[in-house]
């Protein structure tokens, strides 16, 4: 921005204690509109508003002050560089103000509603953007993630700002608000890495109709290592000349492939498929706006405790369990799971805390699933319950004393006054271990006796339950610190036929996020496909955020079950 005096424009004066500015602004946040910005309606942040004009006795915060060229300067820059957060500047009136400023700057005394306003409306931008920065711009529990709603209490935005001019801090302003995840702050960088690369990689579709397999031969093979090179999954050799024009898929280009497959969650196998050849022509444009929904999901979540912590992401498949998530070199356990069916079964995104382990667990079925898919099964054969190591009990408790099935308890099993349960064994859904805690969704982690279901790259197939790959090795990550629970042990408790709950000493916290970009404990970026549409659900709601025109998106946060925006 040019400075004030190669404007030729003067400081405007404003007196250090001016009643009729007081009254302007006081009147501007009564008002709850602002005729200068986009979004008029302000009431989301006038709480905000209202604090921040109070700690300087509704007095200028920008103009009329020996700091005003400063400070205004790095104001309007850091809304300009909302982009690199993931965020749209155009929410923040940026080119706007940066129009009305030298008008704003002519203004002498006497004008004070034009100061008045032109104050405010920066003030209001910057609340704005730093509200978003810190908690996102949606609310998360409108789009059904159930997380925890992030403690407004805890960050008092009005009095960072106000401290934040009185020490010429400014610029420090995004660092103090933004969340201190270290995943948060990966993508970060990642998202300025990948808009480069949209802007400068442009990779021609490939056209690819039957499977490349290494040896073979393929007109776009050389554009393919361009490409591969570009997003950092084959190493750049300018030794190799011939490279650069060749047309045989060598096995240094597999190892590229490979690598690139392994990232957006596919077999890792370096045969060039229909599965490989979508993902490698996916823009990377979108990779860019993967990375920003990320950002934005990040935003939602509350500090986490450090400690102990199990994490699920959903589309990518995988359990992460940390001894200390907030440590770089933490121990790491990860692990495949299977996750529940797209469409029908959807496993949901939830916080909760386990607080408990059944070994030999039973399973508990669901009414649902007795009613859609055991009931005709059972209508047909009347040994299904048998055959499959089922009883009907009354409620589901592990001493529940089973009933006989004859033709009344039929009935009553139709009008759900019965229910059925799967006793502990070899066939038990459950497996031999099942993590428990609590949640409304009535999901919890457990063990299969599927187990070749791990050896597919898309793993969509439960009923919104997630089974783990190594359940012993989860076990043992959970119960390390208890007395008399060794892998010895828990290999024992597993192979015994006995229904055996084991409560924890601590309870440790667990996350089920969704999140299709994501750094893995390798500081690999990944991309994984959005299998259950939430990225275009988010799409659209931050889209219609973003059409400034209807304010009635723009809902307060006294009721988040209601609110989409925040």
């Amino acid at each position: 921005m040019q400075t004030l005096l190669a404007l030729g424009l003067p400081m405007p004066a404003v007196p250090a204690e001016d009643p009729l500015i007081a009254q302007e602004i006081t009147a501007i946040i009564s008002a709850k509109q602002h005729p200068y910005l986009m979004l008029s309606n302000f009431e989301n942040r006038t709480e905000d508003i209202d604090s921040l004009y109070k700690i300087s006795n509704r007095q200028l915060l920008w103009l009329g002050n020996q700091n005003t060229e400063k400070n205004i300067t790095e104001g309007l820059n850091l809304l300009t560089n909302a982009a690199d957060h993931g965020l749209n500047p155009k929410n923040y009136d940026t080119e706007s103000l940066r129009q009305k400023l030298q008008l704003a700057l002519k203004l002498k005394l006497g004008s004070y509603k034009e100061l008045a306003l032109y104050d405010t409306a920066l003030s209001i931008s910057l609340l704005r953007y730093l509200h978003d920065l810190h908690y996102g711009r949606i609310n998360p529990q409108g789009i059904n993630f159930k997380l925890k709603l992030r403690e407004k209490k805890l960050l008092d935005l009005p009095l960072l700002i106000k401290n934040s001019l009185a020490q010429n801090t400014l610029v420090q302003l995004p660092l103090s608000v933004e969340p201190t995840l270290k995943q948060y702050q990966k993508l970060k960088p990642a998202l300025a890495s990948y808009r480069q690369l949209a802007a400068n990689t442009p990779l021609s579709k490939l056209h690819i109709k039957k499977t490349l397999r290494p040896g073979d031969t393929h007109p776009q093979i050389a554009e393919l290592r361009q490409f591969l090179i570009a997003v950092g999954d084959l190493p750049e050799d300018k030794t190799v000349i011939s490279a650069e024009k060749s047309s045989l898929y060598t096995d240094t280009i597999v190892t590229g492939v490979k690598s690139f497959q392994n990232r957006h969650g596919l077999t890792a196998d370096g045969y060039i498929g229909t599965s490989t050849v979508t993902a490698l022509n996916v823009p990377l444009s979108y990779r860019v706006t993967q990375i920003e929904l990320a950002m934005e999901r990040l935003r939602w979540l509350p500090e986490l405790n450090a400690g102990t912590s199990i994490i699920v992401n959903i589309p990518a498949f995988q359990l992460w369990a940390f001894d200390a998530i907030d440590q770089t070199d933490a121990n790491i356990v990860n692990m495949k799971v299977v996750v529940g069916k797209a469409l029908k079964h959807q496993t949901p995104v939830l916080m909760a805390e386990m607080h408990y382990i059944d070994f030999m667990p039973y399973w508990n079925v669901p009414y649902s699933i007795t009613k859609k898919e055991i009931l005709p099964k059972l209508i047909q054969n009347n040994n299904y319950l048998d055959q499959e190591n089922m009883e009907l009990v009354s409620v589901f408790l592990n001493t529940a004393t089973p009933t006989a099935l004859n033709g009344e308890s039929m009935n009553l099993l139709k009008q759900g006054k019965l229910r059925i349960r799967q006793r502990p064994g070899g066939k038990n859904a459950l497996g031999k271990i099942k993590f428990i805690f609590p949640n409304k969704d009535d999901v919890y982690l457990h063990d299969t006796p599927a187990n070749a279901l791990f050896s597919k790259s898309r793993r969509d197939f439960s009923h919104g339950c997630v089974r783990v790959e190594n359940p012993q090795k989860l076990a043992e990550f959970a119960l390390k610190n208890q007395d008399d629970w060794n892998p010895e042990t828990i290999k024992l408790a597993m192979n015994t036929p006995k229904n055996r709950r084991v409560i924890l000493k601590k309870p440790i916290p667990v996350l089920f996020f969704y999140t299709t970009a994501f750094f893995d404990q390798f500081d690999n970026l990944a991309f994984y496909p959005d299998i259950y549409g939430h990225d275009a659900v988010l799409l659209k709601t931050l889209s219609q955020a973003n059409d400034l025109s209807d304010q009635s998106l723009f809902i307060g946060t006294n009721t988040p079950q209601e609110a989409l925006i925040k």
